[in-house]
C-alpha cells in the first residue's frame, strides 16, 4: 500500500495528499531529522523509498500529540459549559 493510500486510510478519508505534497513533506521531515530513509527498492522500474521515524521525530510527535490533547481539553470544557447553559 502506498504512503498516500495509507494516509487516506488512517485519516478515514479526510486527508488526501497529492504526490508532490507528500514528497515535499517527506523531504522537509528528512532534512529536519524527524524521519530517515529506511530502505529503497525498485518496483516495476521505479524507485520506492521507505521511511522510518527517528528518535527526534518520535519526540517531536509526542510533543504535538500533547499539544493537540491540550487543545482538545479546552474545546471539550468550553463545549460542555455551553451545553449546560453556561458560557465559555
Amino acid at each position: 500500500m502506498t504512503y498516500r493510500r495509507r494516509i487516506e486510510q488512517i485519516s478515514g478519508g479526510r486527508v488526501r495528499l497529492r504526490a508532490g505534497t507528500l514528497y515535499a513533506a517527506l523531504d522537509r521531515l528528512t532534512s529536519d531529522g524527524w524521519v530517515a530513509v529506511d530502505r529503497e527498492e525498485v518496483v516495476e522500474g521505479r524507485l520506492r523509498r521507505y521511511y522510518r521515524l527517528t528518535d527526534l521525530g518520535a519526540a517531536r510527535l509526542a510533543e504535538e500529540v500533547e499539544r493537540v490533547r491540550a487543545t482538545t481539553r479546552v474545546a471539550e470544557t468550553r463545549l460542555r459549559a455551553r451545553l449546560i447553559g453556561g458560557t465559555a
